[in-house]
């Protein structure tokens, strides 16, 4: 009998199945590492002060804490599905299900926030060359995004992720290249600032531990998305081989350029109290150091890098959620031409028409009601990233149950690390939760009734969760 798995299935029938440097891609274009650099390390600085660098690095550690869950389960499961995949097999099918709508609810809610974000950086692009958009103008700029993704996105995913490697690569290097500048000009004493190399920004200094983690949920958002590459398994030449190995690359690279960036962008603004004034209180801390130790040139370059990374982060974001609500679609939820795929290219394109006109939709309708660009963005990212918390920690609990299994093949001992993973998901989801005004007060809600809306749905349709678990075992997991 031919073997139907959907993840040999696909492995086989591609013409140019995904590599390692293209999965990883599909990860760090999801990530955004010029819009995290540009952005995270604002509130970061806000509340820990100089310590900007060693909180990121602290942020590192919990995200690999995290990321072995994923690491581990993706050696032995291919599946689009990602964490409805991983915990459907460890935990069963409805807890499966769960975790995969908490994740297509993090995707969503993340290509409308990116697409946002999109607007905020082309309006920074003309304002560093003198343009000030109209008020409402931005949901144009969204609107073309959205247009030009889609028929991207309906391309073969090689083409998109080779896309997003060229779009990422430009991104890091003109960061790169931005921080040794300051490095060099800092350390040569030809900045406008006094205080030097100054390596205490890579200790905690004065602050308490729980000043330092509470920091770093900021850290962390960086790395949302680090698994979105596993959404792309049944598209890759050997998956259980190259998504681990991706998504380690993609957290580690990110990590290493992370710490890099804040290092130096900590000692270009200057450790005094003047200098983290600066740093916590900067609409945009590339653009400002650019136009600083480079020249408005460099300031204006860097804000149109800005502009596409973003661009590529929807890209990659709205795959991801295509490919996840594909996988759902084909074990019975929801109308069955979402599991359509294109003959040759195996790409859903159903699901990824729905994906992009629903987050475009999304995000234009807020701007209907009044909301800014900045709104949409942040908005929608407090939405992504209370789901994420949820979905990632399922995949944390799921490897817990699974290295008990006596065919696990993996040593006891090794529990603490998704332990620690699991407890420091927890802390972002109180953090995110506590303390905050309104609208985010409403988040929390908005959050719980997406993932209720889902419990609901499995539990109320035992005919689906068979499906689904019929479907799931039917995987390999050695």
């Amino acid at each position: 009998m031919e073997d139907t798995k959907p993840g040999k299935e696909a492995g086989t029938s591609l013409k140019r199945p995904l590599h390692t440097w293209e999965v990883t891609a599909i990860s760090i274009g999801f990530m955004g590492p010029v819009m995290a650099m540009a952005l995270n390390g604002i509130g970061v600085a806000g509340l820990v002060g100089k310590a900007v660098p060693f909180t990121f690095l602290v942020s590192f550690i919990g995200t690999l804490f995290v990321a072995y869950g994923f690491i581990r389960l993706l050696r032995k499961i291919t599946h689009a599905g990602s964490v409805y995949a991983l915990a459907g097999i460890t935990l069963g099918p409805r807890a499966g299900f769960f975790g995969g709508f908490a994740l297509l609810g993090t995707y969503i809610f993340f290509a409308a926030c990116i697409l946002g974000a999109c607007a905020v950086f082309f309006e920074a692009m003309l304002s560093e060359i003198g343009i000030t958009m109209a008020p409402g103008m931005w949901m144009i700029v969204a609107l073309v995004v959205g247009v030009i993704a889609l028929a991207l996105n309906l391309r073969e995913s090689a083409t998109v992720a080779r896309t997003l490697l060229g779009i990422g690569f430009v991104g890091i290097a003109a960061m790169i290249i931005l921080s040794i500048v300051i490095i060099a000009r800092v350390g040569t004493g030809h900045a406008p600032v006094s205080t030097g190399i100054d390596l205490s920004v890579l200790t905690p200094g004065d602050n308490a531990l729980s000043g330092i983690m509470t920091a770093s949920v900021f850290g962390f958002l960086s790395w949302a998305g680090f698994e979105s590459g596993s959404s792309m398994s049944e598209e890759t030449a050997e998956p259980k081989r190259i998504i681990p190995r991706s998504l380690l690359m993609a957290v580690i690279i990110g990590g290493i350029v992370y710490v890099f960036v804040m290092f130096a962008q900590t000692i270009g603004f200057g450790t005094d109290a003047a200098g983290v004034e600066a740093f916590a209180t900067a609409a945009s801390t590339l653009t400002s150091l650019s136009a600083t130790y480079i020249g408005t040139w460099f300031a204006v370059l860097i804000s149109v890098v800005a502009f596409f990374v973003a661009f590529g982060a929807f890209l990659s974001s709205s795959a991801a959620a295509s490919r996840l609500l594909f996988a759902l679609a084909r074990d019975g939820f929801g109308p069955s031409a979402l599991a359509r795929q294109h003959p040759v290219s195996k790409v859903p394109t159903t699901s990824v028409t729905t994906v992009i006109v629903l987050t475009t939709l999304m995000t234009l309708g807020l701007g209907v009601f009044g909301a800014t660009s900045v709104d949409a963005y942040y908005w929608y990212a407090t939405l992504g990233t209370l789901c994420m918390v949820v979905a990632y920690g399922m995949t944390s609990v799921g490897v817990i149950r699974h290295t008990f299994r006596a065919n696990s093949g993996i040593p006891k001992w090794e529990i603490i690390i998704p332990a620690l993973g699991l407890v420091y998901l927890v802390f972002v989801y109180v953090i995110q939760v506590t303390g905050q005004e309104a609208p985010y007060t409403y988040f929390p809600w908005a959050v719980g009734l997406w993932c209720l809306i889902g419990l609901i749905i499995v539990i109320s349709r035992p005919a689906l969760a068979q499906r689904i678990g019929s479907r799931l075992t039917a995987e390999d997991i050695d």
